[in-house]
């Protein structure tokens, strides 16, 4: 899979995307990420990208100019147009279930902000969707195009160790994680669930379900709505529910 980032910090982006598993994934080759630098593209003699608003206000606006010319010059590159997602805080927040379905995509390219947006008429040519990562505004679209970049590839064939590092966490099946322990056995007076060390799967694997439900409950109910639950699930929940009224 190809992942084009179109930003004005190009350097911001790659200091990231070069360390820990995906930078180990660039480098084995389990996915291929570029960071392409929409100033490149800029026709302007001082190599602005931006100008003031129409209509007023503070700030400034990316033209459409620098980023059409970077998108061009990506799709004549790789012989196709990419799935084309610009991160803003009007689009959809990003869910797991999306971040499955991007993965599966062969080209996908993000497209960063910056100062106060970009003109309404480039993102109407040629954005496919808009994502956002939360209901909160940053400073630019690099830190929210890192993460879609990092979620997708977590997903993809060969870049961690084994489908269970990603299938059994939160959200991946619609509810959150367990909790997880690891040594030493007793830590400040608190001793790992005896369940844990009982050599019992069936035991366990019964356990972290119900811690699962249980969390999900607590702190995240809405997911329950959506999430695929056993008949054992519902009357575990059920007692859950009781047991506080």
């Amino acid at each position: 899979m190809r992942i084009d980032i179109l930003t004005l910090f190009p350097e911001m982006c790659l200091s990231v995307l070069g360390e820990s598993i995906i930078g180990r994934a660039r480098e084995n080759g389990h996915v291929e990420i570029n960071c392409i630098n929409i100033r490149d593209y800029t026709l302007d003699k001082h190599n602005r990208v931006d100008d003031a608003p129409y209509g007023g206000g503070t700030g400034m606006i990316m033209q459409t100019q620098p980023i059409y010319n970077c998108y061009k010059a990506l799709c004549d590159q790789i012989g196709a147009k990419p799935h084309l997602i610009y991160m803003s805080s009007q689009g959809k927040t990003l869910t797991q279930d999306r971040v499955k379905e991007l993965a599966k995509l062969e080209n996908v390219a993000l497209l960063c902000g910056h100062y106060e947006g970009i003109d309404q008429r480039v993102i109407d040519e040629i954005v496919d969707e808009e994502i956002s990562i939360g209901d909160y505004v940053l400073t630019g679209g690099e830190l929210p195009a890192l993460i879609v970049a990092d979620s997708i590839s977590r997903m993809l064939p060969g870049v961690l160790a084994n489908e269970d590092a990603f299938t059994l966490e939160s959200h991946y099946s619609g509810l959150l994680e367990h909790p997880q322990y690891t040594r030493p056995f007793e830590w400040h007076g608190e001793k790992v669930p005896e369940v844990l060390i009982s050599g019992h799967h069936a035991n366990i694997q019964k356990w972290q379900r119900e811690q699962s439900l249980k969390r999900t409950l607590e702190r995240r109910p809405d997911m329950l709505e959506k999430a695929e639950l056993t008949q054992k699930d519902k009357e575990y929940l059920d007692k859950l529910k009781n047991s506080k009224a």
